[in-house]
């Protein structure tokens, strides 16, 4: 189960009860890659997610955790820094932090609904190694919190990726310029975590092919680059990444000389493909052996049975927008199971 953001969480970044029943009904996908989940204050993106920056917030997702290992699942915390991506709403009216000061396209997601993303404050040099160490922080909590392992978010042109892309880090320090230096602080975070919990528990969420947040192209030699930064999470002895291959919600389509099959051999772990996955495709990927694991996100909103629907032929329900995001428990952990009625 790929992550989906639910936005069910309060202003405290703790998540209601009912999401144990949510997760737990999911646990047939196998492994379940949770939302994304900020790593502290500074972090947050978007109105109602969740964090694991502080006890309360590992307290409250020890039963969630524990529902799903009942229901024989497995389930990783997905751990994120939105970076630019963010709006000073979400911040007590501090500006939201890059690389560089560059404002994206779009709108940021607040309590008062959606509104013009901002230009964000460009981080000094000192300050990127106190967010390594939130990344060390969050991953103990998601220990302490019971989770299997821990996905790093380096996907989706958020804080992580803003820093690999040329476009978007335009830094003359040690952070910024070449790719190596590009690639030191995504890098640097993720040792961190590795250091927690040791590679094979440890995966990283890529998309090299994404636009979001309309720009496009957001870097100008996207195989060099990306080529570069799987090398060295090959080298690391991660566990898996875990590629969308396309833009989400949007397309599988790629640009010109991006090349997934050509990125998965590079890596020595497990590869899994992601983005409007049928079983029917994933069926013809996995036999020309261009991918180990796949993972699908929207599908499990409607279908918490998703596995045994595929298994069996059955038909998938289809899950209103207005259900996605926000909201309480109606049309989050509500749905029914083939044979059920709601």
């Amino acid at each position: 189960m790929a992550p989906l953001t639910r936005s069910r969480s309060n202003d405290e970044g703790i998540s209601p009860t009912f999401v144990a029943d949510y997760y737990a009904q999911r646990a047939g996908a196998g492994l379940i890659i949770s939302e994304a989940t900020n790593i502290s204050p500074q972090a947050v993106g978007y109105a109602f997610t969740p964090g694991i920056w502080n006890e309360a917030q590992v307290e409250a997702w020890r039963p969630i955790v524990q529902a799903v290992h009942d229901a024989g699942g497995l389930i990783f915390l997905q751990l994120w820094h939105t970076g630019r991506i963010s709006h000073p709403d979400l911040h007590g009216g501090e500006l939201p932090v890059a690389p560089s000061a560059i404002k994206p396209q779009g709108q940021a997601f607040t309590k008062e609904g959606m509104k013009d993303h901002a230009t964000p404050r460009a981080l000094e040099t000192e300050e990127v190694a106190a967010i390594v160490d939130d990344y060390r922080r969050a991953a103990a909590n998601a220990k302490a919190a019971g989770f299997d392992g821990v996905e790093v978010h380096s996907a989706n042109n958020y804080l992580l990726e803003q820093f690999v892309r040329d476009s978007t880090n335009q830094r003359n320090d040690r952070y910024g310029g070449s790719i190596e230096n590009r690639l030191r602080f995504p890098l640097d975070a993720i040792d961190a975590v590795v250091d927690v919990w040791g590679a094979d528990r440890v995966g990283v969420r890529l998309s090299p092919a994404t636009t979001q947040p309309g720009e496009t192209p957001l870097d100008s030699q996207v195989m060099e680059t990306y080529g570069t930064y799987v090398d060295e999470l090959s080298k690391r002895g991660l566990l898996y990444i875990h590629d969308i291959e396309g833009v989400t919600q949007q397309t599988r389509d790629a640009p010109d000389g991006v090349d997934f099959a050509a990125l998965r051999k590079r890596f020595d772990g497990a590869y899994i493909a992601n983005n409007q996955y049928t079983l029917d495709l994933a069926e013809q990927v996995l036999e020309a052996g261009d991918a180990d694991l796949f993972s699908m996100g929207r599908p499990f909103i409607a279908n918490p049975d998703l596995v045994d629907r595929l298994r069996i032929g059955a038909p998938l329900a289809e899950a209103p927008k207005e259900y996605w995001y926000g909201g309480g428990s109606v049309g989050y952990s509500d749905w029914p199971t083939v044979g059920a009625s709601r």
